[in-house]
C-alpha cells in the first residue's frame, strides 16, 4: 500500500543553451508529488504517516524552495555570485531562515545561504525528479515521483527495496538506535 503526499516549490530557473522561451529567466510553481510504499504498520493503521513524509522531504528539498537553480556552466551563475557579494547577501542574511543543510550530490549542490542550487544537467521536471531521489531514497521507500512546473509534468516509478522500521505507536521511521524520534518508543 501507499501513503501519498504534495509538497509546493516556488523556484526560478532558465535552460541555459534552449532555443526557446525557456533561455531566459523564469519562476515556477512546481508541486512534488512523493508516493511511499510498504506494509501497513499495524498498532497505527497506515504505512508512513504523510506529515511525516513531509517533514522528511522538507528538511533537505526546502533548499528548492524561493531559490534559484542554474546549471553549472551557465554564464547567470557568477554574475548573481558578484552582485550578492557586493549586497552581502551570499554568506547569507539575517531574514535567510526557510534554508536546509547544504548538500553536494552528484546532480546538485545546495548553497542554502545565497538560495542557490546549482545543477549538473538543466533543470527540468525530469530533472528535478532525478534529484529528489537522489537524495531521498535512503530516508523513504519511494515507489513513484511526480513533478509538475507550469504546463510540464513527469512523473517515475521506483521499486522499493528498502526495509524501515517504523515506530508501531507513530508510523515514523525509527533511528539508527531503533528509537523513535518523535514519540520515544524503543524497540
Amino acid at each position: 500500500m501507499r501513503s501519498i503526499t504534495t509538497l509546493d516549490l516556488q523556484y526560478a530557473h532558465r535552460f541555459y543553451g534552449f532555443k526557446g522561451e525557456a533561455q531566459y529567466l523564469h519562476g515556477h510553481t512546481g508541486k512534488l508529488t512523493i508516493e511511499v510504499e510498504d506494509s501497513i504498520e499495524s498498532g497505527v493503521n497506515l504505512v508512513f504517516p504523510c506529515n511525516e513524509i513531509q517533514k522528511t522531504a522538507w528538511e533537505v528539498l526546502k533548499n528548492f524552495d524561493h531559490v534559484l537553480i542554474l546549471r553549472e556552466d551557465d554564464p547567470l551563475l557568477p554574475a548573481i555570485l558578484k552582485v550578492y557579494e557586493e549586497q552581502g547577501i551570499k554568506n547569507g542574511a539575517p531574514t535567510n531562515k526557510m534554508k536546509g543543510p547544504a548538500f553536494k550530490t552528484d546532480l546538485a549542490t545546495a548553497y542554502p545561504d545565497c538560495r542557490i542550487v546549482v545543477t549538473k544537467e538543466t533543470m527540468t521536471v525530469e530533472g528535478m525528479i532525478k534529484i529528489v531521489y537522489d537524495l531521498l531514497k535512503d530516508k523513504l521507500n519511494i515507489a513513484k515521483l511526480t513533478f509538475t512546473s507550469g504546463v510540464n509534468a513527469a512523473t517515475q516509478e521506483y521499486e522499493p527495496a528498502k526495509t524501515i522500521d517504523r515506530c508501531p505507536l507513530c508510523g515514523i521511521a525509527l533511528n539508527e538506535n531503533g528509537v523513535c524520534p518523535k514519540c520515544g518508543y524503543k524497540k
